[in-house]
Formats: C-alpha cells, structure tokens, sequence
C-alpha cells in the first residue's frame, strides 16, 4: 500500500470495525458505519453551521480544539433552562453524550477536531425566542 498526505480540510477520516482506515470528500452521510474523524479550520460561526443543532444517537462525540477557542453549547435536555456552554481553547476537548442536541461557535478562527460514530445523526435548525417584552394585547398598569 503506498502512503499518501492526506487533505484534511476536504476528506473525512472513517474508521471501519476491522480496523481500516479510509479518507473519503466529505459528504453528510449519517447512514455510514464506522466512526468518522472530522478536522477543519472554521473563521466564522457559519463555518461551525452554528444555528443548527446536532445530534448523534448511536455513540459519543469527541470535540476538541486544536487552535484557538470555541464554545460548545448543548441544547437543554428539558424546556426552561438555558443553553450549556462549555469553553474550549487549544489542546482541550470535551465528550459529548450519545443523543444529546449540540452546536458550535467561535470565539476566534479556530481549528477543529471532531470523532464520532455518524450512523443515525441528525440535524435541525437552531430557533432562537425573541426576548420576552410586555405582552401588546395586555393593558399595562393603571389600564
């Protein structure tokens, strides 16, 4: 087998059960088996896809930054309380729960690493409430 660099900015690392390792374009293929290593240079939160949410149900997902800093936020698990915020700077990672809702944003241009098993993920777009103001059908006091 020869060995070759690989381009990490335009393949996906998949690392099969047998313990072979392919590089393959990156495509969103949440059907593949085998867990999937993810390494990118983002320079703003649309780099990150930070108004949508993601999830993995079938393992765990490993998000470390390699260079500069980023926020990992995790959707609440109950309706009420706000967004998780975990910071990452260079040379730290955290381990995301299987099935738990997450995103992305920078605090600067940052690189990425990211390893998970994608069978089954899932993505949806980020709705964000508008903040809560007097209600305009409601009289205010003295009304």
């Amino acid at each position: 087998m020869t060995v070759t660099p690989i381009d990490l900015s335009t393949c996906f690392l998949h690392l099969d059960r047998g313990g072979g390792i392919s590089a393959a374009p990156r495509a969103w293929s949440p059907e593949r088996d085998g867990w999937r290593v993810t390494v990118f240079h983002a320079k703003t939160d649309a780099d990150v896809h930070a108004d949508r949410w993601e999830v993995h149900p079938e393992a765990e997902e490993v998000v470390s930054c390699l260079i500069g800093k980023i926020r990992l936020c995790l959707r609440p698990e109950e309706p009420g309380p706000r967004e998780e915020v975990i910071r990452l700077t260079a040379g730290s990672a955290a381990i995301v729960p299987r099935g738990r809702w997450h995103r992305i944003e920078l605090d600067t241009p940052s690189s990425i690493m990211a390893v998970t098993l994608p069978r089954g993920s899932r993505r949806e777009e980020r709705t964000v409430s508008p903040p809560r103001g007097p209600d305009p059908g409601r009289a205010g006091p003295g009304r």
